[in-house]
Order: C-alpha cells, then sequence, then structure tokens
C-alpha cells in the first residue's frame, strides 16, 4: 500500500481542530505537517527558527488553505517553555504532537542543571504536556510524542539521570526518551478525558540522522536515502498516533523490525514496572521544581 492509499483508509478529515506541532520544520515536521494541512487542520508550528517556520506556514496556507501560527520556542530554555506554555493555554490545540528532538550536539548545560540532549527530549516537553493536561482535559484533547528504538540502548541511572557523564550519543539519547515515554505513560495510565499515543518512525533519512562525521556521512548518506524511509512514508505513525491510542507500554511504529513498513501498534517489554515507577518519580520531582519557578 502507498502512502496516498494509506492516507485514503486510515485518516479522516481534521477540519475545525487545531494541532501543535514541536520541531515542525525538521524533515519529519514538515512532512508531518503537510499530511496534517492535507486533512484540514489549522496549525500551530512550535519550532526555535522563526524564518523557517514563517516559510513553513505561508507554504501550507497557500497549498492547502489551511490557518497557520508560528510560536517561538527553544526547549533547551526553560524561559522560551514556560512562554510559549503560557501561550498555549490561552487557547489549548485539539492535538498536541511533540515531534521535536535532538541527538548528536554540543553539550551544553541548560539552566534546570540538565544537559541539553535530556532537556529538549524530556525535560520541556513533559513540562508542557503535563501543564497543559488539565486545559485538554477540558476540550478532550490528544497528545502525540515521537518516542525512539534508542530508548533500548541502555537502562536509566538514578546517579546520572541525564547521563552527563555518558559519551555515546545513542545512549544520552535514548535516555531521553526512554523517559519521555515511560513518565508519559505512568502520567495518561489513569487519564481518560485525554488519550496518549506513543510513536516512533523507524529510522529516516532527515537532519536528525546527519550526526556522523563529514567523510563517513558523505560515503552513507546515498545508501541511507534508498535504505530507509522517507520522510512522507515514516511520519505515518506519528499520523496514526492521531487517531489511534497507545495504552502503558505500547507504541505505534514500523511493523517490520521497527524500522521500515506502515504503522503497526505493539507491546514494549524494555522497562522494568522498578524502573518506570524510578521514572515517575524523577519526572515528578523534576515537575514539582520547575512549576516553583514558573
Amino acid at each position: 500500500m502507498n502512502t496516498a492509499n494509506w492516507l485514503k483508509h486510515n485518516t479522516t478529515t481534521l477540519a475545525g481542530k487545531t494541532v501543535a506541532v514541536t520541531g515542525s520544520t525538521g524533515g519529519l515536521g514538515q512532512a508531518l505537517c503537510h499530511h496534517l494541512a492535507g486533512l484540514g487542520a489549522a496549525l500551530l508550528l512550535l519550532d526555535r527558527n522563526s524564518e523557517r517556520s514563517q516559510a513553513l506556514g505561508k507554504a501550507l496556507t497557500e497549498q492547502y488553505g489551511v490557518s497557520v501560527r508560528c510560536l517561538r520556542v527553544d526547549l533547551a530554555d526553560m524561559a522560551s517553555v514556560y512562554a510559549v506554555t503560557d501561550e498555549l493555554l490561552l487557547t489549548p490545540p485539539d492535538i498536541f504532537i511533540h515531534n521535536a528532538g535532538a541527538y548528536s550536539i554540543p553539550k551544553e548545560l541548560c539552566s534546570t542543571g540538565y544537559g541539553n540532549v535530556f532537556q529538549i527530549n524530556f525535560v520541556s516537553p513533559y513540562y508542557i504536556i503535563r501543564t497543559l493536561l488539565p486545559a485538554l482535559r477540558a476540550i478532550g484533547g490528544r497528545v502525540v510524542v515521537v518516542g525512539s528504538i534508542a530508548h533500548n540502548y541502555s537502562k536509566t541511572d538514578p546517579n546520572d539521570i541525564d547521563f552527563s557523564t555518558r559519551r555515546a550519543a545513542s545512549k544520552v539519547y535514548g535516555n531521553a526518551k526512554r523517559y519521555l515515554m515511560f513518565s508519559l505513560y505512568r502520567l495518561f495510565a489513569k487519564e481518560d478525558a485525554v488519550r496518549l499515543s506513543v510513536t516512533h518512525p523507524g529510522i529516516s533519512f532527515t537532519g536528525i540522522t546527519a550526526h556522523y562525521p563529514k567523510v563517513i556521512f558523505a560515503l552513507i548518506k546515498h545508501p541511507m536515502k534508498v535504505t530507509f524511509m522517507k520522510p512522507p512514508r515514516a511520519c505515518l505513525s506519528i499520523l496514526r498516533g492521531v487517531y489511534d491510542q497507545t495504552r502503558e507500554n505500547e507504541w505505534i511504529g514500523p511493523r517490520i523490525f521497527n524500522v521500515w513498513g506502515l504503522p503497526k501498534k505493539m507491546k514494549l517489554r524494555t522497562v522494568s514496572p522498578v524502573e518506570a515507577d524510578a521514572i515517575e518519580k524523577t519526572a515528578q520531582d523534576i515537575y514539582t521544581t520547575l512549576s516553583r519557578k514558573a
């Protein structure tokens, strides 16, 4: 089944719905926004690059005739996160999609005391989602987040929460995704009014995959383009999350080895209940601290 046929058989109109998307100008983000706009959704583009966001918004409006609003947010900066959360609370979106991510980037310590990869991939989105939750309940909203197969690369470490002592980018990134996914499973475990979908796109050739040394990347980028799914197809797992719901320890991703193919809901057995308890407590402590400073 090609992408167009999948869209025809697995989606319905989103006219009258407002969808907020973080990381909207990245490879997956842009493809996702085109799918959403094609389905009639009004869009809130949450991105740190205002120029690219405005350009994308203009293109979407011209092509699909939908309403697009751009909000700047830097997920590494809590002041920016506080500001955009307050803005979202004024008119909550029907669907909040956390798609933004950071993999192999220069390490920096954020104002929260956590490394920027942990901040961008877990701390900031968790704060936004948890703060929006009461408002989303009032409108029967949805939350869709993008996880990663990298969450299975290592277990969390209570003595090194953000993996600041680890060098492997895959483990630092995977740890943050592990916190994001399993903290939200617990947060939504008894939630009836708001639906959560944890999704993942498998591996797609986007900016986040361009983290290899330049010489190596020059050799592998063309095979990667051929081998892995292109963003418009890879983001179908995220789009399915708009229409579906995942329970605790479920996610939606490519059906073949979690890398290729059309979306399928699957069970996860990667985190024990004891570790999930610890993740939940850490998330609660971080949120309480950040809320006091808001």
